[in-house]
């Protein structure tokens, strides 16, 4: 079985979110993740870029981003091609699917940022 999850997202929206809302970074990404995206040139345009992936993760496990999902169960690690690593909930979702792994591919323009997830078993 194979599942694809995409996501597209404007840049500013990210950087409004960051802005506006102090919680945001701790809501949505893991310590490592926010120490990597605040160490970019640019963190907006990293954090857009993970924020697209975890939505595409989401997608593509049949997850969504429901009230239920967490944020935190889907985190981008690995430079330069993104994994993916599981847990809660999502972990468990990813089991019950008979999912083995999750591909990610992210990029990026000046204004957006998108992510495309493939979920297989094996």
């Amino acid at each position: 079985m194979i599942t694809v999850g995409t996501d597209l997202i404007e840049i500013e929206r990210i950087r409004r979110a960051l802005a506006r809302y102090e919680r945001f970074r701790e809501r949505c990404f893991t310590e490592a993740e926010r120490a990597y995206c605040d160490s970019r040139p640019n963190p907006a345009q990293s954090y857009a870029g993970r924020f697209a992936g975890k939505e595409a993760v989401g997608k593509a496990l049949g997850f969504g981003v429901a009230r239920a999902f967490a944020w935190r169960e889907v985190e981008i690690v690995g430079r330069p091609k993104p994994a993916v690593r599981l847990s809660g909930k999502l972990a468990e979702r990813a089991a019950q699917l008979g999912v083995g792994s999750v591909d990610l591919s992210m990029t990026h323009s000046r204004e957006l940022a998108q992510a495309v997830a493939v979920a297989y078993d094996g």
